[in-house]
């Protein structure tokens, strides 16, 4: 079998990338990550005009109802280009946490999905409590109203909509600016994503939904392919600069590139991450062909490419010598890209025991 992207895969995966080289260069990133939160809404605004944001929303209700696999190609060259943009919780996470809930969601969510595939909406999620809870921390409904401490949100700073875990199997969605939310930035090494915390004093959601721990599930499966998908578009960026830079390089009246050891360590990253491609387009392709498959799958993709990802990082900055730790250099944008990657939606030792679990091979995480 022939297993490979399509023709109109490959169309959007160059369109995208396209788009990206023109109107999110290093310098935009640059410029963006000084601000209160790094998310461009012109960003998400264009990728909307593009179709991305409504990738895997249903076409009744203005998205193009594309595979994961395809959202993988969009979130593969957002972090090729470590652009700072919602597409992981408001094009991935929420949209499939959405539709996974069927006739539960009601007409609220036919709302909401419309605007995010036109982009009017940008959604922020607040999963972390799900799969891992600090002391003090987690969402509880009582009388109808959200209290607690969500931590680690997704894009959820400037979000118009929030999409919160309560307790283990429940589903709610707040506003951006509901009475008794504050939403606070966490800071963290990664400049080009935005993570907060979130507390809710007796916050009145826009909805609540009960029985929602499947969707939870899938959502989170979803989530952890397209952030495997991040990082590996991350990891190709900085072997390309890598490349060209032994290239161009020159010590002792030759390119470093000529001298075997540097020839090794550009050879190595590629023998490294170029087998993850197929793990990562089986990962896409099972949450929606074979969904049995899938949360295992997108345990051992993101857990694979995520321990990679530090050694590719770290060989990457070798390469360029003493400058490629330098802020002026820039590559530090993708070092600290798929160092956070590597946390969001649980690390490499939380997934692999998750997925031991899930093969009977441990208890259940």
């Amino acid at each position: 079998m022939d297993f490979g992207l399509s023709e109109d895969q490959r169309l959007l995966e160059e369109t995208i990338r396209s788009f990206l080289a023109d109107r999110v260069p290093i310098t935009r990133v640059r410029e963006l990550r000084d601000e209160p939160c790094c998310n461009d809404r012109a960003i998400w605004t264009e990728l909307a005009e593009l179709g991305a944001t409504g990738i895997l929303i249903a076409e009744e209700h203005g998205g193009s109802a594309l595979t994961l696999l395809d959202a993988v190609l969009v979130s593969q060259a957002l972090g090729y280009r470590v652009a700072p943009a919602p597409f992981l919780a408001s094009a991935v996470m929420a949209p499939v946490a959405l539709g996974a809930l069927g006739a539960l969601a009601g007409d609220a969510a036919a709302r909401w999905l419309a605007g995010i595939a036109t982009g009017e909406l940008a959604f922020g999620v607040a999963v972390t409590e799900s799969f891992s809870i600090r002391e003090g921390a987690g969402v509880v409904l009582e009388r109808g109203a959200l209290s607690g401490k969500a931590m680690m949100a997704i894009d959820a700073l400037t979000a118009d909509l929030v999409l919160l875990v309560v307790g283990g199997d429940r589903l709610a969605v707040i506003r951006g600016d509901a009475a008794g939310l504050a939403r606070t930035r966490l800071a963290t090494i990664d400049a080009t994503r935005c993570t907060s915390e979130l507390v809710l004093d007796g916050v009145t959601p826009e909805a609540v939904f009960d029985g929602a721990a499947g969707a939870i599930a899938r959502m989170l499966d979803a989530g952890r392919i397209a952030l495997a998908a991040d990082s590996f578009g991350a990891c190709e960026s900085m072997i390309e600069q890598s490349v060209a830079y032994a290239q161009q390089r020159k010590q002792f009246g030759r390119v470093i590139g000529s001298f075997q050891a540097v020839k090794h360590m550009c050879a190595e990253m590629i023998a490294e991450l170029e087998p993850a491609r197929s793990l990562l387009w089986y990962a896409a392709h099972s949450f929606d062909a074979l969904p049995d498959e899938a949360p295992l799958m997108a345990c051992h993709a993101l857990a694979h490419i995520s321990e990679i990802g530090v050694g590719i990082a770290s060989v990457s900055t070798q390469v360029h010598g003493g400058i490629g730790w330098t802020d002026e250099q820039n590559l530090h944008f993708w070092y600290k890209r798929i160092g956070v990657d590597r946390q969001l939606l649980g690390g490499p030792e939380l997934l692999r025991s998750r997925a031991a679990g899930l093969q009977g091979l441990a208890a259940a995480c």
